[in-house]
């Protein structure tokens, strides 16, 4: 912040990462993400003359999102500077003081959730055995990276953050920690075991040195795999499997829709992906049937 910003302002934000970080455990990545969105409220409430936080109201707060909308902002940044806010100003109303809180009803234009894109099962297919060309230890890593990616449903941060000691082999289950530090236990299929076993036994001892610790997915150099390295696995034999390009997020959308067209209930779909609310897993019911009215349309006689 600006040497000129107001002292309140500035120790309020740092306390609220503290309070971000130590006592709601979230990321690092949301950490930030947070603060830059506070901090962007903070000035502009400077700029119209506020300099403590009981100064802070509803009109402050909705003239900075305006802003923010007039600067180009997207319906979803909006949302999620709203929701920063929100999550700021109610820290504050309890550890600062405030008799009201000033931004609780701060609301961002509604969100369009379109349904995302999805591979068919046969372009899945394709991509997740596209590394089988490739015995090298990094090709026997991308597999198992198509494959669990595909087989869980789990995130990349998740992915990446796996030890070896979370897959049960014998069980077929993956013990996964996921936002909020919210542990679920994921099944996995059989080509997913023989990539772990293959993997385990021959690609990661290749890998592993002395930065490897118990990292399951280890970089060339030996550590703990970094998310943009997965996104450029999925990139790399996308392209080789020649199928549509997508992310790691990609194959968790594939992974929800399939399990839904295959007769899976939503709430088993919600629990697998870890969504703290059913509405998230919701989406994926309009891919499928999207799915089943293309279906239709092309099958039935009198469609």
């Amino acid at each position: 912040m600006a040497d000129e910003t107001p002292v309140e302002f500035v120790t309020a934000l740092a306390d609220f990462a503290r309070h971000l970080r130590d006592e709601r455990r979230r990321s690092p990545h949301t950490v930030r993400a947070y603060l830059s969105d506070v901090e962007s409220l903070l000035v502009h409430a400077h700029d119209v003359g506020a300099s403590t936080l009981v100064e802070l109201d509803m009109a402050t707060a909705r003239g900075w999102l305006a802003a923010r909308r007039d600067g180009g902002d997207s319906r979803a940044s909006l949302a999620r500077r709203a929701a920063a806010v929100r999550t700021f100003t109610a820290w504050a109303t309890k550890h600062r003081g405030l008799e009201v809180d000033p931004a609780a009803r701060l609301r961002a234009p509604a969100v369009r959730r379109n349904p995302p894109q999805v591979l068919r099962v046969d372009q899945t297919e394709a991509l997740v055995t596209a590394p089988d060309v490739d015995s090298t230890p990094t090709g026997l890593r991308d597999r198992l990276v198509l494959e669990l990616l595909y087989a869980t449903g789990i995130r990349v941060s998740e992915l990446c953050g796996l030890d070896v000691d979370a897959v049960d082999r014998a069980r077929r289950v993956v013990r996964v920690i996921g936002k909020g530090d919210r542990e679920r236990v994921v099944p996995f299929g059989e080509p997913a075991a023989r990539a772990v076993d293959v993997y385990v036994a021959r690609a990661r001892p290749a890998l592993a040195n002395a930065r490897s610790g118990a990292a399951l997915f280890l970089g060339a150099r030996g550590g703990r795999i970094h998310p943009s390295t997965v996104r450029r696995v999925v990139n790399r034999w996308s392209a080789a499997a020649a199928v549509p390009s997508l992310t790691p997020h990609g194959l968790r959308h594939a992974a929800a829709t399939h399990l839904l067209d295959g007769g899976a209930d939503l709430r088993s779909v919600q629990e697998l992906l870890g969504h703290a609310s059913i509405g998230t897993t919701q989406i994926y019911t309009h891919v499928s049937a999207e799915r089943l009215r293309g279906a239709y349309r092309q099958a039935h006689p009198r469609a």
